[in-house]
């Protein structure tokens, strides 16, 4: 099985540690920026960073529906990273200082991709699928914090 990637990345007009401080409020501003690839959206356990569980449904393409329970840990300041205990999927989410009153948000996935054929399509077109989505929430995260 070859690692699949998918990475986008953000530069948000807001201090890092409010951007970091809305991504892991997953009881308020993550429900809040996801977009409609996303359902059925719930904390089930903690809702603030690390120690939360929450649960989605990921929409990537019109027949690809994942199930997603996922882990959040805090392994460095400034790094949120959620492991789905459906998959193999792990996603990070990085927030660093880029200039006065500016941060860096970086969001990178990686799983387990399929063997043969299906396998090369999955590494060829789910990054950018993935990356599409990200780039929503992304957009929608600046919107929520630049306010």
């Amino acid at each position: 099985m070859a690692q699949v990637e998918a990475t986008t990345e953000r530069v948000v007009a807001a201090d890092a540690e409010a951007v970091f401080d809305a991504l892991a409020d997953y009881s308020g501003t993550r429900a809040k920026v996801l977009p409609e690839q996303f359902s059925e959206y719930e904390v089930r356990e903690g809702g603030d960073g690390e120690g939360t569980l929450v649960h989605w449904k990921l929409q990537a393409t019109s027949k690809r529906v994942r199930d997603c329970l996922l882990e959040v840990g805090e392994p460095t300041d400034g790094e949120l990273v959620e492991k789905d205990r459906n998959s193999t999927m792990v996603t990070t989410w990085r927030v660093t200082p880029a200039g006065e009153g500016k941060s860096r948000v970086v969001v990178t996935s990686t799983w387990n991709g399929a063997t043969g054929i299906g396998g090369f399509f999955e590494r060829t077109f789910a990054p950018k699928g993935l990356a599409r989505i990200y780039d929503l929430v992304l957009d929608r995260l600046a919107a929520e914090v630049e306010k």
